[in-house]
């Protein structure tokens, strides 16, 4: 006779049989996708760098926990999309996450609770987060096994809401809220820097101090790169274009109009008018001047593009220091900026970076950096193993729900973990040929369970 225990969930009639559930099934898993990040990171020795940076002042015969698998169970789970504390007080005991943090998978050994993570947030200070910092650019310099001839360093800056009495809160006026300005800088896909700042800022803030730090170490790695970095006009500022200027740094930066700017664009700009009034087509004339605003210690070469359409004319500017035709400087190299916007979506949407909810600002830098972690740790898989599959470009949240939210039946023996994955799992081929790449070619190879 079946035994239906009395928590049991009762669901729809399926003809004359009763449709039953709940949460008996064992030693059971959603994520052993988890099993792939593993893969990935012990390529990277992320975690070992990340611990690495982090003194712990604990002593280590009192030791349960040790920092290492903390903060492997931490990053991994916000891969996984779990943003909260409070998701530890369950997900301590999930066989897979157990595996990724170095522990064995039994119901007894369970992971850190949510108020020892906590005191984890809490003990990192600055000159913690600095040395994690430099871990991401190390791992950036890691990954390369050729030295680059040139990289473009995009800077950009966005608003993270808070919503409490958090160290560091201040209104902006742009955004309409309370928030901090963190500052990101990536290099195509791959994060640099992710540096948490308050709001009540010029969004342009450290932005120059940053860049000298990122200069020092990728030139160190490869003294003969060609560097340039690209941003909006938030970071327009003559001080960071002199720097770049008198360190051989390129740079292609947007500049907000204004009347100077008009005046001298003006042969483009009424060009493009008569051509669109000829065609009735949107038209695009680009051009260059020298220009310098009264703050500037110089002239430097502004490109315009006059825009004209049946919204009316939509002049836009950006200044440069690096050679090259208007209109390719513009759409081919400035455009092209769009991409750093579709990664600080990633984090903020699908790795929680904007989870800033601590009440010590350092907490909430630290935070924002194990989300940086967990995006390193996803972009490794797809710049790896996800090379020239149909998941090749796909943003984490795609790759998570394909790849890594995967159910699986897990059986311990004194010799062997062992994960039965869902027998109708869609993308059991993808996954084997990911894991096969990760492991060498040995995927597959331990026979049966």
């Amino acid at each position: 006779m079946t035994d239906c225990s009395r928590d049991a969930l009762t669901f729809t009639r399926l003809g004359a049989k009763q449709v039953l559930a709940d949460f008996h099934g064992g030693r059971l898993t959603t994520d052993a996708g988890s099993l792939l990040l593993r893969e990935a990171e012990r390529r990277l020795g992320l975690f070992d760098a990340l611990d690495t940076a982090i003194p712990d002042p604990r002593r280590p015969e009192l030791i349960e926990h040790d920092q290492k698998a903390m903060l492997a169970q931490r990053i991994t789970a916000i891969a996984l999309g779990y943003e909260d504390l409070n998701d530890h007080h369950t997900l301590r005991g999930d066989p897979a996450l157990q595996v990724v943090s170095g522990r064995d998978p039994a119901p007894e050994a369970t992971l850190a609770s949510p108020s020892t993570l906590c005191r984890l947030e809490n003990r990192v200070d600055r000159a913690a987060a600095a040395r994690i910092a430099a871990v991401l650019v190390d791992q950036f310099v890691a990954a390369h096994a050729e030295p680059p001839e040139a990289l473009i360093l995009d800077f950009d800056a966005t608003d993270d809401p808070v919503h409490g009495k958090q160290e560091g809160r201040f209104f902006h006026g742009y955004y309409d809220h309370h928030c901090f300005m963190p500052l990101y800088v990536f290099c195509g896909d791959e994060l640099l820097a992710a540096y948490l700042r308050p709001s009540n800022i010029d969004a342009a803030k450290h932005s120059r101090a940053v860049l000298k730090l990122l200069v020092r170490r990728l030139r160190a790695a490869w003294p003969g790169v060609k560097l340039t970095v690209r941003a909006d006009s938030g970071f327009c500022r003559w001080r960071l274009m002199r720097w770049c200027d008198r360190n051989g740094i390129g740079y292609v930066l947007g500049l907000a109009k204004n009347s100077a700017l008009a005046r001298a664009a003006r042969d483009e700009v009424e060009r493009a008018a008569r051509q669109f009034r000829r065609t009735g087509q949107p038209q695009r004339v680009f051009g260059s001047f020298g220009y310098a605003a009264g703050s500037w210690d110089r002239r430097r070469r502004v490109i315009i593009k006059a825009e004209h359409t049946t919204q009316g004319p939509n002049p836009r500017f950006i200044v440069v220091n690096v050679p090259g035709d208007p209109q390719g400087l513009y759409e081919e190299v400035y455009c092209q900026r769009g991409e750093a916007e579709n990664r600080i979506k990633e984090q903020q949407l699908d790795l929680f970076a904007d989870r800033t909810s601590c009440h010590r600002f350092a907490a909430n830098q630290f935070r924002l950096l194990l989300s940086s972690a967990a995006y390193l740790l996803v972009q490794a898989l797809r710049r790896t193993a996800l090379a020239g599959t149909e998941l090749a470009d796909a943003q984490v949240g795609t790759i998570r729900l394909r790849l890594l939210k995967v159910a699986a039946r897990v059986a311990v023996s004194v010799r062997r973990v062992v994960f039965h994955l869902a027998g109708s799992y869609p993308y059991r081929a993808l996954f084997e040929q990911v894991s096969g790449r990760l492991l060498g070619g040995t995927a597959g190879a331990t026979g049966s369970g």
